[in-house]
């Protein structure tokens, strides 16, 4: 898409202009006085309080944020969601989701990927469900939200991805026999079956180790369709 859709500009608006949840109007002209002054704009609200007869801060927050250019927009966006007063926003963290996989075209500052990361879409394009899951939870680490949420995406792309390669049905902690049965008749090394064992230990006690997590679960994921190709 060239254009941010009329219809994601209001929402957006609505959630961060929000009158209890969002930006003050002392805040949002603030910000968007910096924007104006970064890309060189004029602006319809750039003092505060507003002028007599505005509705409200959602109207003077959607009117200043009309005048800049799409990728500027984009720019503007990401900029304002990801701001502390937001992180636990669950409507501005969905919206964030939304804006990035909508209008990535827009994006001119690349988000880095970590090499295990991208390496594994291809490695799951063989298994489509544990892909989804495994995408979700990158896209949740380069943005760095609903941390808890991530885990669970990126754990239960881990076992679904083993019930696939072990044939059953079997929940993740209850695959430790049938995963030593897989290595050993694949002569593989004991030390997988300790890493998947360390991995489940991570998942219940180490939150905060997100990035140490993934890496881990990238890693096993990769040997087990590894063994299970060869």
């Amino acid at each position: 898409m060239n254009d941010i859709s009329e219809a994601f500009l209001t929402k957006i608006s609505e959630v961060l202009a929000d009158t209890d949840a969002g930006l003050s109007g002392s805040k949002i002209v603030k910000y968007f006085a910096d924007f104006a002054v970064d890309f060189d704009k004029n602006i319809p609200y750039s003092d505060y309080p507003f002028p007599k007869g505005t509705p409200n801060k959602r109207t003077a927050f959607k009117k200043n944020l009309k005048v800049f250019t799409p990728k500027q927009q984009f720019k503007i966006i990401a900029y304002l969601v990801d701001l502390e007063k937001f992180r636990n926003n669950e409507e501005a963290n969905k919206l964030k989701i939304l804006l990035f996989e909508r209008y990535e075209n827009l994006n001119v500052d690349t988000i880095e990927t970590n090499t295990n990361i991208s390496d594994m879409k291809h490695w799951l394009s063989g298994y489509p469900t544990p892909l989804k899951l495994y995408n979700q939870a990158t896209k949740q680490l380069e943005l760095n939200i609903f941390q808890r949420n991530l885990l669970d995406n990126l754990r239960l792309s881990l076992e679904l991805l083993l019930k696939s390669i072990l044939s059953n049905d079997k929940s993740l902690e209850n695959q430790q026999r049938a995963l030593g049965i897989f290595i050993k008749n694949n002569n593989s090394s004991k030390e997988l079956h300790n890493m998947f064992l360390k991995l489940i230990d991570y998942y219940t006690k180490y939150h905060n180790e997100i990035e140490m997590i993934f890496d881990l679960t990238s890693l096993f994921m990769r040997f087990l369709i590894k063994i299970k190709e060869v």
